[in-house]
């Protein structure tokens, strides 16, 4: 296919997907929300979002790529623009855009951009600069609370924040276009075999789960009534907000770059067991470290999740169904996915987040799109209410 046409049809679907996006977030947003609020949103949803569902396509990312030709100057443009989209959103809705954490913002949007503009482009491969600059961008991302971040309308709706969706896009522009990472996929795609994939691993994922979150009393059944117009249109609300707000995020950080990265510098050494080895001693020592450092019983579990995580990604390697790399990359990102869980307070909490991170990771692995890792992490997520279970965190 020319480059030119598949260029313009990389540009037709991402209005086409904006607009519907758009479509549902006034319908979900008019029963909640001033209209002036929502007349203010649109325009800056529709103009992120548009750009979210196409930047990180191939042809879009080679094509800019080229016409920034690694010009300092040009490349800046990006960020710039992404800052001055939140500042002007906030002073929109009567907020002093140049207070408290605001001030970190102008960073977390150009760090990345900057530190990969700077590099050697010539330099083929991945080293641990990448990385380096992959874990300085989102640790303060992570960590640091940026108030107001722009809620989408701007005083809450259940949709993502302007902050959120510009991290997003400065880390996509960083990685994909300036760095030229490959295989990001943070772009949607609609395929009936991909949706196949999330659904069975879902499945697959919750009766796992199930078995043992019932057995230690992590999971309870507490609602067992029937299906309303009302219960559906929650269980839609929150899977959109989860997949917009979380889900989209965590994806694109653990799955589209760290796993991505991580599959990538593995073939480099073309060593795929001593990656295995010395990140399995490390992560257990860590699952040890976190499961004795919270309180509860069972502080061995998120150390034999990771055991048994990596004894799964071993006999995988060798059964040679994947590039080497594939499932020791899957392995690691998942742990360490789960492992940031420990915020939730719960040991058996943890250990699952390793394994739900296992199978977001195995359908982006399968698919090479973040989106279809994100949607099966909201159905995972919005699972307690749809099968009316409690989760005893």
């Amino acid at each position: 296919m020319q480059p030119n046409i598949t260029l313009k049809r990389a540009f037709i679907t991402g209005t086409v997907y904006s607009i519907l996006l758009s479509v549902v977030f006034v319908l979900f947003s008019l029963d909640k929300n001033p209209a002036g609020d929502i007349i203010i949103a649109l325009p800056y949803f529709i103009v992120l979002y548009f750009a979210f569902f196409t930047i990180g396509k191939p042809a879009v990312a080679d094509r800019l790529r080229h016409c920034l030709q690694a010009d300092f100057r040009k490349i800046i443009v990006f960020p710039l623009l992404l800052l001055l989209v939140f500042y002007s959103y906030v002073a929109f809705n009567g907020e002093n855009p140049l207070k408290g954490t605001l001030f970190l913002v102008p960073f977390l949007l150009f760090f990345p951009v900057l530190a990969f503009a700077a590099r050697d482009a010539n330099k083929p491969g991945l080293d641990w600069f990448d990385f380096t600059i992959f874990f300085l961008y989102f640790f303060p991302v992570t960590l640091v609370k940026v108030d107001p971040s722009g809620n989408l309308p701007f005083n809450g709706g259940g949709f993502d924040s302007v902050y959120r969706i510009a991290v997003m896009l400065s880390a996509i522009f960083a990685f994909s276009v300036v760095r030229d990472l490959r295989d990001v996929g943070a772009y949607p795609v609609f395929r009936w075999k991909f949706l196949f994939t999330v659904l069975w691993v879902w499945a697959a994922f919750y009766a796992f789960v199930f078995v043992i979150g019932y057995g230690v009393d992590f999971i309870q059944v507490r609602d067992a009534s029937g299906w309303d117009f009302s219960k559906v249109e929650s269980i839609l609300r929150k899977m959109l907000s989860i997949f917009l707000h979380t889900a989209l995020f965590e994806e694109l950080v653990f799955r589209g770059l760290l796993q991505n990265m991580l599959y990538k510098r593995i073939r480099q050494s073309a060593s795929w067991k001593t990656f295995w080895w010395w990140w399995m001693v490390i992560l257990v020592l860590f699952s040890l470290l976190v499961g004795y450092a919270m309180k509860g019983n069972m502080q061995w579990f998120p150390a034999l999740i990771t055991i048994i995580l990596f004894g799964v990604a071993w006999f995988l390697e060798r059964s040679g169904k994947q590039p080497e790399g594939s499932y020791t990359a899957l392995a690691i990102a998942s742990i360490i996915f789960g492992l940031v869980h420990f915020h939730s307070g719960s040991i058996v909490f943890t250990g699952l987040a390793s394994i739900g991170g296992w199978a977001y990771g195995y359908v982006y692995l399968k698919t090479k799109n973040i989106f279809y890792a994100a949607l099966l992490h909201a159905l995972v997520n919005s699972s307690p209410l749809i099968f009316g279970l409690e989760l005893a965190k």
